[in-house]
């Protein structure tokens, strides 16, 4: 069943109305030609979409061939510290104090921040009537309700144009399969290999999966294990094949895959023909100036592209990012036949611990803080044998987000008093 707004406590009613009055909303933005090298994309099927939350920047980069926006609490945080949402967060703060004068610090951070998200992604709706790619306050990762509790907000804000970005912890796996319960449309976020998107799709049955390739790349290279060439694309390629296979046999798996964090217009051209992409602005004008032809976009979702290793690399370390084993698919088919939205994080937790899949590490709080200080990139070596790549990376991007959304619920701080 669909969330429904009937019922809503006074402060969730306010919470509603303040998301959905943007002050200032931008008129729509006038429709481009069609490119036909964007229109080659998605003529082999690729959708396109444009990962920023600015407008600006957005307009200037649109082409009739682009369906859709993200954003994210790092694209969320660049537009408030621009000042640009100073008036929409005291409003915002004040009125939500006036209804709910014991609420604490820090849920009525959250509930502002909320509030600053949607007026982002309404805006970015407003300008080029497309899709919007919504991400949750990174606080909330392991909480089961308060995912779901926030994904049915930003549902009931804007069901034809919000698709509500989830983390991918053990709680994520969960909670997306209840928001799926629910009718909400989710893009599973922060994955980083086949297996991953695979468990995804077959237990919790998301609209969109994802593989971050380009931070792939980089973490092989900054830790000497290759030169890192072409290891995001063969996670990518091999989760769009079992993703794929898994939506044709069967129709209840709606999941599309999406190639994540694109460093260069190369990668665009060598990944033609996955689901989705999300190119960031300067990607996507290295492609624009690249000079390329509708010629140079083929379907490559066939392609075997080869990693080189450095010669004393823990070469299997890496593989576990594009290998699927039969001892995971029975450790994920195990979970999908108790379903998915019944489960919980320390029911995968301890599956993932009777299979030997080394899948959720379950960092300490003080292994967070250490991930969280090293970067979105982390030291691979330091963590060989604590943790599996694909699992550290997601612990890393999420930590990294937490980073930003420090920043911006800091200036939220500053104003709201």
């Amino acid at each position: 069943m669909a969330f429904s707004v009937q019922n809503m406590t006074r402060k969730e009613s306010l919470i509603a109305d303040l998301a959905r009055d943007v002050p200032n909303a931008p008129a729509r933005v006038p429709t481009p030609p069609s490119d036909p090298i964007l229109a080659k994309f998605n003529s082999i099927g690729t959708k396109l979409w444009l990962d920023t939350g600015l407008l600006e920047e957005a307009a200037r980069l649109w082409r009739l061939e682009m369906s859709a926006l993200t954003t994210n609490n790092t694209l969320a945080n660049q537009v408030v510290q621009t000042g640009i949402m100073d008036k929409v967060i005291q409003d915002a703060g004040r009125q939500i104090k006036e209804v709910e004068p014991g609420i604490s610090g820090d849920d009525l951070v959250m509930d502002v921040a909320f509030v600053v998200n949607c007026h982002i992604a309404l805006r970015l709706v407003k300008a080029f009537d497309a899709l919007v790619s919504v991400e949750l306050h990174p606080a909330i990762g392991y909480d089961i309700e308060k995912t779901l509790r926030y994904a049915q907000r930003y549902y009931a804000i804007n069901p034809e144009r919000f698709i509500v970005k989830i983390p991918m912890t053990p709680e994520g796996f969960c909670a997306v399969a209840r928001s799926r319960d629910c009718g909400i449309p989710i893009n599973y976020t922060l994955g980083f290999s086949a297996r991953q998107n695979y468990l995804a799709a077959l237990l919790a049955k998301p609209n969109y999966c994802n593989v971050f390739l380009g931070r792939l790349n980089a973490v092989v290279a900054d830790n000497h294990l290759g030169d890192g060439k072409h290891v995001g694309e063969k996670v990518t390629l091999a989760s769009q094949a079992a993703v794929k296979q898994l939506r044709q046999s069967d129709s209840t798996i709606p999941t599309h895959q999406i190639a994540a964090s694109m460093r260069n217009a190369e990668q665009m051209v060598a990944l033609a023909g996955v689901d989705v992409y999300t190119i960031p602005p300067k990607a996507v004008e290295e492609f624009y100036n690249h000079g390329y032809t509708a010629n140079d976009i083929v379907d490559r979702t066939g392609e075997n592209y080869q990693v080189h290793f450095a010669p004393d690399a823990d070469q299997s370390s890496v593989e576990v990012l594009w290998t699927i084993d039969d001892n995971f698919k029975k450790f994920a088919a195990s979970l999908a036949a108790r379903g998915g939205s019944k489960l919980t994080g320390d029911d995968l937790r301890e599956a993932d611990k009777d299979f030997g899949t080394r899948l959720f590490s379950g960092f300490t709080a003080a292994e967070q803080t250490e991930i969280r200080t090293k970067g979105k990139i982390p030291d691979a070596k330091r963590w060989l044998g604590r943790a599996a790549l694909d699992d550290l990376m997601t612990e890393s991007a999420l930590q990294s987000f937490i980073v930003d959304q420090g920043a911006l619920d800091g200036r939220i701080r500053s104003l709201i008093g």
